[in-house]
């Protein structure tokens, strides 16, 4: 099957509560996820005497139940050897704790990617009630209203720390998700030795603070997460823990090192299916991104608030939580806009940030012709 100008081996997921051999000693199976995505794709990796988990699904019960009929049914009567995650979003974290409870097995990560996830664990995110989040959102042009509604939504999804500690204390299976205690660490470079296969850490940034892939030059295949995805685009946001970021320009960044990777690479992404044509989707990514940057330029002829620019990225009216995500993405537009001098901000009287146009008829004679229509909705991913 080929679209959008990739091509993908597999035209459909793998039914729940089973696996696909889409390498040599590599596994596909999904998770249920809620919302327009549906799934979330995680791997095994099969070693001589055991199984490597890539990534572990939603903190749900619907979850862990599936992830036990795999362990009943598709490991061929080897243990499970390890857990590695991509990176600390809620989807491929949620099951880490079981996982490595239950087999008692090392627990994979980069640190940035880890302490955030324990932070994350803890019950803090950026929708936290602090008055540094406040003010965040409320420099963007943002209602407080919206920040304390998603915030409630946030502090409905996540397990306290003391739920999270009891759980443990009993010996039981939780429904909700416990992480890991400690840790391995991933480093750009790393290699891991699995079933014979060599496979190399590969660091990329901006969806997150250290999102590790593994590439596999034998076997020609990168496990991405949620890096490089054939047909959504990652959310790559600003968040309240650190309002000066500039993720867009870490995202461009490690998608150039990526470029590097050979055009036959096989890519298991986290969401979507599996594809070849890697450089070309980086390409479209950096285009697609390129675009938007230089539709808000175009836009900010007169003063804007990020809040009024979100009509350029999205189409649909967005709801508490999409509103904050679509933010974030707002703004990390405008940062790099800053870093690149093609936008200048001034905080007004009433504490919001405006951003202004250096030169947009600059803009203009980049992208003479019209501009990629705005996304539906912000990706949840």
């Amino acid at each position: 099957m080929s679209t959008n100008g990739l091509d993908y081996p597999h035209a459909e997921h793998p039914p729940s509560a089973t696996t696909v051999e889409v390498a040599e000693s590599v596994r596909w199976l999904t998770m249920p996820m809620a919302g327009s995505l549906t799934h979330i794709n995680l791997y095994l990796l099969e070693d001589y005497d055991g199984w490597f988990v890539l990534d572990t699904g939603l903190a749900t019960q619907q979850t862990r139940e599936l992830w036990f009929e795999i362990f009943d049914n598709h490991l061929e009567g080897k243990p499970i050897k390890g857990v590695i995650c991509t990176h600390m979003h809620p989807d491929h974290v949620g099951q880490a704790g079981m996982i490595t409870d239950k087999f008692r097995v090392p627990f994979y990560m980069t640190r940035a990617e880890y302490y955030q996830a324990r932070s994350m664990f803890s019950g803090y995110s950026s929708y936290s009630s602090n008055w540094q989040s406040q003010e965040f959102y409320e420099r963007s042009g943002i209602d407080t209203s919206f920040f304390e509604r998603a915030g409630q939504e946030w502090r409905r999804r996540m397990p306290s720390a003391q739920e999270q500690q009891n759980a443990r204390k009993k010996n039981s299976e939780p429904n909700y998700a416990v992480f890991p205690v400690g840790f391995r660490r991933l480093q750009e470079g790393d290699v891991l030795t699995i079933g014979g296969h060599d496979w190399l850490v590969m660091i990329g940034s901006g969806h997150s603070p250290e999102h590790a892939c593994l590439f596999c030059k034998s076997l020609k295949v990168l496990i991405s997460g949620d890096q490089i995805l054939p047909i959504i685009t990652s959310n790559v946001s600003v968040h309240a823990t650190e309002p000066e970021a500039n993720p867009l320009k870490a995202w461009m960044d490690s998608h150039d090192r990526f470029l590097d990777l050979p055009e036959d690479t096989f890519v298991l992404p986290a969401h979507n299916l599996p594809f070849y044509g890697v450089r070309q989707r980086l390409r479209a990514l950096i285009n697609h991104h390129e675009d938007r940057m230089l539709a808000i330029e175009e836009h900010c002829t007169t003063p804007q608030t990020a809040r009024a620019l979100l009509p350029v990225l999205f189409k649909r009216e967005l709801d508490a939580r999409q509103m904050m995500m679509a933010l974030g993405e707002a703004i990390a537009h405008c940062h790099l806009l800053l870093h690149r001098n093609r936008l200048e901000r001034k905080l007004d009287d009433d504490g919001v940030y405006r951003y202004l146009s250096i030169d947009p008829d600059l803009a203009r004679r980049q992208h003479p012709n019209q501009h990629d229509a705005p996304d539906d909705l912000p990706v949840m991913v």
